[in-house]
């Protein structure tokens, strides 16, 4: 066997996922020196402005670690603690912003912004504790728990790995959209789906154990229970602004999941056997994109094919494919677009349809059954 040299051209540029902090903590500065309100909107310019239009400058990088040192790249601590690094981060922020919402006398406008940018932010906090919960290690199982605790999103984990893993790309998954669904349709469909299967696989997992629902054995439950202990300091700390100011930190959070499993899986469709069962999850059933900004920003998060083929595989070993859907943007990009459904429409129906394992075939499409005649009538 040759010997085989490899190095991560990106190894240290990973480190812009703890950098990220700064941008949401950039709109307090500016205003905390300013006094001006307007300056609290500055990272919500950023994300999805900016950071679209420099992944567009900056380009895409499909390039794979060879195989051979897969196993010694997963088995580098320094990619784990750069995950862990994110953490207290997310904590910083949410208490960041809410200091600042309870000691100044904002608008409320101003209020909202800040909520929106700080729970932008804390999306993020899905997204570490998306990485971490696949993982074996309980320490990282406890830490992705950690990460849930600041936008109250614990079923996540639950859902997630035991619920949306197992039915993804099929109609029966309330976080796979669906071609002709708007993302407000979606978010009135996914958002309670994923709370409410993610407790009936909680309970039959508990029930299994002969446990009770109500227990610290509860998965979903610790984490809620983190959230209550931090959320619950807040109030006490800044008054009863922060009731609105959370709930809107925490939907936005929320809402920045349901964006990102909006564009991850769009209108694919694994198709049925005979016996009843799906086909095994392949790359083409994710949309991908190989960006190289948001990629750095999001865990290689956009590497969602790979991610659903091996789901434990770690995120600097996740590779890119050939002849796989790839979205025209990153994620930010594409979450812009999705806010215009006409607009979202226009460019990601044909972009489907048009897929090698598609080919305007709208039985193999994952169909919206409210829009099936009108997209039967458009497309035939």
């Amino acid at each position: 066997m040759g010997f085989i040299s490899y190095q991560d051209s990106k190894r240290y540029l990973w480190l812009l996922s703890i950098a990220m902090t700064l941008v949401p903590l950039l709109g307090l500065f500016v205003f905390l020196q300013t006094g001006l309100e307007w300056t609290l909107g500055l990272p919500v310019l950023i994300i999805y402005l900016i950071v679209p239009l420099l992944d567009s400058i900056i380009g895409s990088d499909s390039d794979n670690p060879p195989e051979e040192i897969v196993p010694q790249l997963e088995a580098d601590i320094y990619y784990r603690y750069l995950t862990f690094a994110t953490i207290p981060m997310h904590f910083i922020v949410l208490i960041a912003s809410a200091y600042l919402v309870g000691t100044n006398d904002l608008s409320w406008w101003a209020i909202v912004m800040v909520a929106i940018v700080a729970g932008g932010y804390n999306g993020f906090s899905i997204n570490t504790a998306h990485e971490l919960g696949h993982k074996q290690t309980s320490t990282e199982q406890l830490l992705a728990k950690l990460c849930m605790a600041v936008p109250a999103y614990g079923h996540f984990c639950v859902d997630h790995n035991r619920g949306h893993h197992v039915s993804v790309a099929t109609p029966e998954d309330p976080a796979s959209s669906r071609m002709g669904e708007s993302i407000y349709a979606f978010a009135l469909r996914e958002i309670p789906g994923n709370f409410l299967r993610g407790w009936a696989l909680e309970k039959a997992r508990l029930e299994k154990q002969g446990k009770p629902l109500v227990s610290f054995d509860n998965e979903i439950l610790q984490s809620y229970f983190l959230s209550a202990v931090l959320q619950g300091a807040l109030i006490y700390v800044f008054g009863w602004v922060m009731l609105p100011f959370l709930a809107m930190h925490n939907f936005w959070a929320w809402f920045q999941l349901t964006s990102a499993n909006y564009v991850e899986h769009y209108g694919l469709l694994r198709q049925k056997k005979e016996n009843g069962r799906y086909e095994r999850c392949q790359p083409h059933h994710s949309w991908n994109a190989n960006y190289i900004l948001t990629n750095l920003m999001l865990f290689n998060l956009e590497r969602h094919s790979d991610h659903h083929t091996n789901p434990t595989r770690r995120y600097q070993s996740l590779r890119n494919f050939p002849d796989i859907p790839e979205m025209p943007n990153g994620y930010f990009g594409m979450y812009v677009l999705a806010y215009i459904p006409r607009l979202w429409f226009s460019v990601m129906d044909k972009r489907l349809l048009a897929l090698p394992h598609i080919q305007g075939d709208l039985s193999k499409v994952n169909m919206d059954p409210n829009k099936k005649a009108a997209i039967y009538s458009r497309y035939g």
